[in-house]
């Protein structure tokens, strides 16, 4: 279809109309010209379809019966691309089954407090895996010709004051921790559309900064969809379609007025509007001429649920193999979560669940289990009681399971939490089961890390995360030792929340939050000032055990443009058959900037059987040696030697070797007044003009010293002083200054080292 030639035809009325929804969930249609409209829907981790004059984006009104899969923060434990893919393709699959063109969703936004009331919906703190297994996500939805929206662009870490907050955060911090995720998904996938967050960025509304919208998005990564508006964040809308902003959502006519007014004032130009509404047409039409007809089989995809839960939970710790259970032991199942499980997350993407199994229902399949309920899962109050029933059960078990985890109440869309407890009377109820001697598992059910007081003295826990509407078979599958667990950790888990690197500046105040902690976001953190964590990023145990061996790094050099292959040898050296997922970490041992200890930069992962030996091979390439340097404005690996670590955990780092980076451009430094006399001696196309042509100049100021003296004074006192300080200690004029700035800029502009070189990938 000419969508050009079809825009051509459209009045400047339809065309301004076009820039909004219709209603909460529909774009508009012009029935003059045969336009059609289209739904969207919530997700990203099953459709929250809603009727007409149902719609919310909070969670509140009616929606179609749908299937739950794992949310994000589960499903980013199980490293796997594939899965993700799957998942993705099966959602897709119920969305032309429903008619819905575009599944609002992933959510990619960085978890850097664990406060966040989202972090649910996001994927991990680090944006190497967020970036990963969104591309993947992205790639099995829109294989079936339906369309996401990667969200929210951009640093949208927070609930409070969401909508008018700024998050000012210095560009290489944004560049590397903060954009990076987006990125990747935008150039590995594509997605129909990406949605704007409410908060400004460094004082300007995403929904029109064109920094971001047009520059980076557009321009820098090759966005070739629609931008749409998180539903309400829209502040000045004529300058929203000015940066790159696409869609109004939700519906309405109030602002298309001030877009036909802009045009006819002059203030926007026509070509824009056309380009947006193009952009627009573009995705309606991908869409609508690939429509299909599908069945959407919930019990099916309930099954697919429940597989995608097994392999997202993580066994943080198993102490005397206290799992798995086995049907001949009596086993006390303690706490709520066990009868009604919390398996999703509030707010716009919550959904109507189409059958939920707790892990209770199941209980007659496994084997001898009690059941007191302890404390009520919604509640955070504690019923003596209730605790007296639960203590009994468990006098009469030989192993206690504690179903414990957050309420709905205590993280959501909308607000953050404001500490990171479990209810108390969860924990005192731990508390005084350990008191009976018996073998303790804690099953938890919560978005985001919680504070374990009680964790040295239970024997297991069980991170369920909100493991969709299935968890509870997946428990039970784990538990009994049916499935091997093999999910790892996409977050760190603090031990106290003071501990956590943006304590001091979450949630901000004033509308305004600082992200002073730069690029030391999660392990990037803990690691570097080798804090001591709860649970670290990437743990997660297994019922079998791995070795690694025989790393091998197929070049050892790497200059821009290689890509190196990395591999290593997992062999399953346990009883049974397992899942292991591999953890590559790069490190700079260059010194040029401040940089975390080591960043992901690979995984993989391997089924392995018992005695098994899989290879697994992974790829680097210059990038991912990289960091973001500002002055450059590009990504930048200095020469010199990095590390490779292999890791089953940022903890537990068992194989290393080394690479060299070669072939990068100098790093040069800016050339004016007030560069730095010790910069241009480390400066190698710089440091003999200052030898040859200065050293009388800095030995007045040293007094005429010798020359090994001179040498210490350079190295304590004179590497510091500017260029311009020669005017002061060593009776040189401005025009003599000034002439060895010229001097020092033609070394630089004429230096063969000084080629331009961009960073593609």
């Amino acid at each position: 279809m000419d969508i050009k030639n079809l825009v051509s035809k459209m009045t400047l009325e339809e065309k301004a109309a076009m820039c909004s929804g219709a209603d909460f969930w529909h774009t508009k249609k012009v029935e003059r010209l045969d336009i059609p409209s289209v739904q969207v829907s919530d997700g990203p981790h099953g459709l929250r379809t809603q009727g007409e004059g149902g719609g919310d984006h909070l969670g509140l009104n009616a929606a179609i019966e749908a299937v739950c899969f794992p949310a994000a923060c589960a499903t980013a434990c199980s490293f796997d691309r594939e899965m993700m893919y799957d998942m993705g393709v099966t959602l897709a699959k119920e969305c032309q089954a429903e008619n819905v063109s575009v599944l609002l969703g992933p959510a990619v936004n960085i978890k850097r407090s664990p406060l966040c009331g989202r972090n649910f919906e996001y994927i991990s703190e680090d944006p190497y895996v967020a970036g990963e297994l969104s591309a993947a996500y992205i790639q099995g939805v829109q294989s079936q010709n339906v369309g996401t929206s990667i969200k929210h662009f951009a640093v949208n870490n927070q609930e409070h004051e969401r909508m008018s907050g700024s998050s000012n955060v210095d560009e290489r911090t944004l560049r590397e921790i903060y954009l990076s995720a987006f990125e990747t998904a935008i150039k590995k996938a594509q997605p129909w559309t990406v949605m704007c967050s409410y908060n400004r960025v460094n004082g300007v509304y995403a929904s029109e900064n064109s920094w971001l919208l047009t520059k980076v998005l557009r321009e820098e990564w090759g966005f070739d969809g629609f931008v749409v508006s998180d539903w309400g964040a829209v502040n000045d809308r004529v300058e929203g379609i000015i940066a790159g902003l696409e869609l109004e959502m939700p519906g309405g006519c109030w602002n298309d007025k001030k877009i036909i007014e802009a045009v006819q004032d002059g203030t926007l130009k026509e070509e824009r509007l056309d380009r947006a509404v193009e952009r627009i047409l573009n995705i309606i039409y991908r869409y609508v001429n690939n429509k299909k007809e599908e069945v959407f089989d919930r019990e099916a995809d309930h099954r697919k649920a429940e597989k995608i839960a097994e392999k997202s939970i993580v066994l943080l710790k198993n102490d005397g193999q206290a799992l798995p259970l086995s049907s001949e032991e009596k086993v006390a199942f303690i706490g709520g979560f066990a009868e009604e499980p919390r398996y999703q997350g509030g707010g716009s993407s919550h959904i109507n669940s189409h059958k939920v199994t707790s892990a209770l229902s199941l209980a007659g399949e496994y084997g001898c289990i009690q059941y007191a309920e302890g404390f009520l899962a919604e509640e955070d109050q504690t019923d003596e009681q209730l605790f007296s029933q639960a203590m009994e059960t468990a006098e009469n078990a030989d192993k206690i399971v504690v179903f414990a985890g957050l309420p709905d109440s205590f993280e959501s869309e909308g607000y953050d939490r404001v500490h990171m407890h479990l209810p108390d009377c969860q924990n005192r109820l731990i508390e005084r089961l350990l008191t009976l001697g018996k073998p303790v598992i804690v099953v938890l059910h919560n978005g985001s890390p919680v504070e374990m007081p009680w964790a040295k003295e239970v024997q297991g826990i069980l991170e369920a995360y909100l493991g969709g509407e299935a968890v509870g078979k997946a428990e039970m599958e784990i538990l009994y030792g049916k499935v091997n667990p093999s999910g790892k950790l996409a977050e760190s888990f603090p031990r106290r929340l003071e501990d956590n690197p943006s304590f001091l500046n979450f949630p901000g105040t004033d509308k305004q939050v600082n992200y002073a902690e730069g690029v030391f976001v999660g392990y990037r953190y803990y690691d570097t000032k080798k804090m001591d964590v709860l649970f670290p990023f990437g743990h997660g145990l297994s019922y079998t055990t791995f070795a690694y061996s025989n790393l091998k790094i197929n070049k050892e050099t790497c200059r821009p443009g290689d890509t190196i292959k990395i591999s290593v040898d997992v062999t399953n050296s346990g009883q049974r058959e397992g899942r292991e997922i591999v953890q590559l970490y790069v490190s700079d041992k260059t010194g040029t900037a401040i940089r975390p200890i080591h960043e992901l930069k690979g995984f993989s992962t391997a089924v392995l059987k018992p005695g098994e030996t899989k290879t697994v091979t992974m790829e680097l390439d210059y990038r991912s040696f990289a960091w973001y340097d500002v002055g450059q404005k590009d990504w930048y690996a200095a020469n010199g030697v990095y590390e490779i670590g292999i890791g089953k955990s940022s903890r537990d780092i068992v194989l290393e070797g080394k690479i060299n980076i070669e072939g990068s451009r100098e790093k040069f430094p800016v050339i004016d007044r007030n560069v730095m006399i010790g910069d241009l001696l480390a400066c190698p196309i710089t440091a003999g003009y200052v030898k040859g042509n200065l050293t009388k100049y800095l030995q007045k100021f040293s007094g005429g010293s010798e020359a090994s003296e001179f040498d210490l004074l350079i190295e304590n006192m004179i590497k510091y002083m500017p260029l311009r300080s020669l005017r002061s200690f060593a009776g040189m004029t401005n025009e003599q200054v000034d002439a060895i700035v010229a001097d020092l800029e033609k070394l630089i502009n004429t230096s063969e080292t000084n080629r331009v070189f961009s960073i593609f990938y």
